[in-house]
């Protein structure tokens, strides 16, 4: 290819937006005439390169903006650590069929045994696939329905919550909510139901819902909802952080 025709690509790569190809177009041509492509192969390896260039900074900013605590797969779960878990369904989660269905998830457990890990191992996953994703505590949730209602703004914060394919609600139990902010949480899944998928960790039973939330009828209404649509994941094998400090102390020997 003569220079005058690099050029004159470079040139219109960039008045297209095609920064990245100004970069790479001569590897690129080198690739194809190693490969001997076609002129269709070489199109396609030119819009792939791109397009690989932008879902990668696409991928990077969405999960900047997500509020995950950490961005792990589930390729660094240790499954043998809870044999108890049925590992093919939380791989058949990572499907993500669940978020075109918009249907929910929920990982129920004792503290420690990696229904976060999990939930965020899902949620990258979506995002990698393309799907909006945010990350929230229940403690935070509420909270921050509680001061844009204070302020005239709750239904632009609820709005906020219900704008991503997944939403993933963290430690719900660990705290005890009142009557009002119950009512925030029944508006919340309610307007997601069936209209964007939930993945909700627990340290509590669905029966003892009623008692986290002050109110057994709101606790059954969302249930009701929550739950119609649903996989639920029971965890209750033993905790990652009392292995990690019992590593620390044994250096990897069990305890006497």
């Amino acid at each position: 290819m003569s220079s005058l025709t690099t050029d004159r690509i470079r040139d219109h790569a960039t008045r297209l937006g095609l920064t990245h190809l100004t970069e790479v177009v001569t590897q690129l041509v080198d690739r194809a005439e190693q490969a001997q492509m076609g002129y269709l192969d070489f199109v396609d390896l030119l819009l792939e390169e791109e397009l690989g260039l932008r879902e990668g900074r696409r991928f990077r900013n969405a999960l900047k903006l997500s509020g995950l605590p950490h961005h792990k797969t589930l390729d660094e779960f240790d499954f043998a650590f809870q044999p108890d878990l049925d590992a093919r369904k939380v791989r058949d989660l990572a499907t993500l069929e669940f978020v075109r269905a918009k249907s929910n998830v929920a990982l129920l457990g004792p503290p420690g045994v990696g229904k976060t890990m999990i939930a965020v191992a899902l949620a990258v996953a979506a995002c990698q696939a393309g799907f909006s994703i945010y990350f929230t505590t229940l403690d935070d949730l509420v909270r921050k329905l509680r001061t844009a209602e204070a302020t005239g703004r709750f239904n632009r914060q609820l709005a906020a919550f219900l704008r991503p394919a997944v939403l993933v609600v963290d430690e719900v139990g660990y705290l005890p909510l009142d009557r009002a902010e119950a009512n925030m949480v029944f508006q919340l899944v309610s307007r997601r139901y069936e209209r964007g998928s939930m993945i909700i960790t627990s340290n509590k039973s669905f029966a003892e819902w009623g008692g986290v939330l002050g109110d057994d009828v709101l606790a059954t209404a969302i249930l009701d909802r929550l739950l119609h649509h649903c996989d639920v994941l029971s965890i209750n094998g033993p905790s990652y952080r009392l292995k990690d400090r019992f590593d620390l102390v044994t250096g990897g020997e069990p305890m006497p």
